[in-house]
């Protein structure tokens, strides 16, 4: 491995652990509204992603997309995919739903298959598809033996595909994207902290390490997504795929052996088809990667 591919493969691994043991960070503000934590993961999102922009001197390209109707309104779906995303993850942790969110997220890159298939023309071929019916088979015996969909690791995943789906077609880099999102959500944010009756709104009545805890929410936020972009621009989309199921992997672990979620027989078997579909996409994906290799080689 080359050491340009090295330290992406690194920068990969640090992103999406990161993300993997990001609950440890909010079970610590457990007492916290999740409506809070996400007021307070948008203001300071924004005031560091102001700080990176002046930074790296991309304030021209945050003009451009100002000037952009086109992009404005497309932020704006983002910035609604992503809010929803974030508020339901933060609430399903703190409400001891960790195993949901972490199937929401073995789900979503099952999820983006279907979203190229239906917005890029991609082809479903036979792995994918027998991929895909194992996902749907999984929700179904949800629906059979719980008698609700497992809506939170819907949502999870339909907000934050749909997400992708539009910054993939809108072309904006991390940091615009970013500032414009939270730009957009931060009248809600401000709004809200200033006029909730909630007990830790008030700064100068909580302990310190809570208003530390707070205004990490923007570090939090932000250095998984820088690393995921260092990657991103050194290895291909290929090699990252291979990455991202640690994050899941982690929230999955932490569930079950940290904080104690009840792992079910049934809840398994559903996990088990996830697993399965994503085992099969990954030896798919490892097997044309090959080939590719040894016909360049050729």
């Amino acid at each position: 491995m080359n050491p340009t591919a090295k330290s992406g493969a690194l920068y990969a691994i640090t992103a999406y652990s990161l993300w993997g043991i990001a609950p440890m960070y909010f079970k610590l503000l457990q007492n916290v509204p999740a409506t809070e934590i996400l007021a307070h993961r948008v203001l300071w999102s924004f005031v560091l992603t102001l700080g990176l922009i002046y930074l790296f001197r991309k304030s021209d390209e945050l003009m451009n997309a100002l000037r952009s109707r086109r992009a404005l309104l497309a932020l704006l779906a983002s910035t609604t995919l992503i809010g929803l995303n974030w508020g339901i993850f933060i609430w399903a942790v703190n409400h001891n739903y960790m195993l949901s969110a972490s199937l929401g997220y073995y789900i979503n890159p099952l999820l983006n298959i279907l979203l190229g298939m239906l917005f890029f023309s991609e082809r479903l071929d036979r792995v994918r598809t027998i991929a895909a019916g194992l996902c749907l088979l999984a929700v179904l015996f949800e629906l059979v033996q719980f008698g609700r969909l497992p809506w939170i690791a819907l949502v999870l995943a339909c907000s934050f595909g749909l997400y992708g789906l539009v910054r993939k077609k809108l072309g904006v880099d991390s940091f615009t994207g970013m500032a414009l999102e939270t730009g957009m959500m931060l009248p809600l944010a401000a709004g809200y902290l200033l006029f909730t009756a909630s007990p830790s709104s008030d700064l100068t009545a909580n302990p310190a390490w809570v208003n530390l805890l707070l205004f990490a929410a923007g570090p939090v936020t932000m250095v998984p997504l820088l690393c995921f972009a260092a990657a991103a621009n050194r290895i291909s989309l290929t090699a990252l795929g291979f990455f991202q199921y640690i994050g899941p992997t982690g929230m999955f672990l932490l569930a079950v052996f940290v904080y104690d979620e009840p792992l079910s027989p049934e809840k398994l078997v559903t996990f088990g088809l996830i697993w399965t579909a994503l085992a099969i996409l990954t030896f798919d994906s490892l097997f044309k990667l090959r080939r590719r290799r040894a016909v360049a080689q050729a």
